[in-house]
């Protein structure tokens, strides 16, 4: 369980490719003694586990494994060595929960359309999978690669998001433009209401 609240960017320092499975390793600033053995890790929205903690070159690691299903339905295969990842560790009970429940599965993959940026600002222009639009509601949440959003306009199976300064500096999406491809969860209470009318 995550919040969206990114605190922390990490960069893809080394691959391994095996049949229907990616091994990954995680450069960031967490200190691997706060980090357990099976840990989960939301790496640009993807919820993955720890399957290795240690240090390169006086940079603390942790290493994951993304199989079949996360390689063809996230952005996780098209990550390469370099690559700027969100991360946020696992909700703790005390936690403040300053966005909003994330769960770290991803239900597809959004395309940005158009940035516009202005006082330090800057707007993003998405299309969403068709089969998500009816989840994407204005002033309602969404998570784009981990980061918890609020939606500011929806037409159809496009909208826009806003983003803050603070938040262009300190994850992934400073370097963002038309074209990108992010991992996209909508909101889980969306989800389930949607359920409910389908069955009343």
């Amino acid at each position: 369980m995550f919040t969206g609240l990114i605190s922390d960017i990490g960069e893809i320092t080394a691959l391994e490719d095996q049949p229907n499975l990616r091994r990954l390793r995680i450069a960031c600033s967490y200190k691997p003694e706060t980090i357990l053995m099976g840990a989960s890790i939301c790496c640009s929205g993807a919820c993955m586990t720890a399957i290795e903690i240690g240090m390169d070159m006086d940079k603390p690691y942790f290493d994951v494994q993304a199989a079949a299903e996360t390689l063809n339905h996230t952005t996780v295969g098209a990550w390469t060595v370099g690559h700027k990842i969100n991360l946020e560790r696992s909700l703790k009970i005390g936690d403040e929960l300053g966005g909003h429940i994330v769960s770290g599965h991803v239900d597809g993959v959004a395309k940005l359309l158009e940035r516009a940026d202005f006082d330090g600002t800057a707007r993003f222009d998405f299309r969403a999978p068709s089969e998500l639009a009816r989840f994407i509601a204005k002033k309602g949440s969404v998570t784009l690669d981990g980061t918890s959003l609020t939606v500011n306009t929806v037409d159809g199976d496009c909208f826009s998001v806003l983003l803050i300064p603070h938040t262009l500096e300190v994850t992934s999406w400073g370097k963002s433009k038309a074209g990108d491809d992010f991992n996209i969860e909508v909101d889980t209470m969306a989800r389930y209401a949607a359920r409910l009318v389908e069955y009343s």
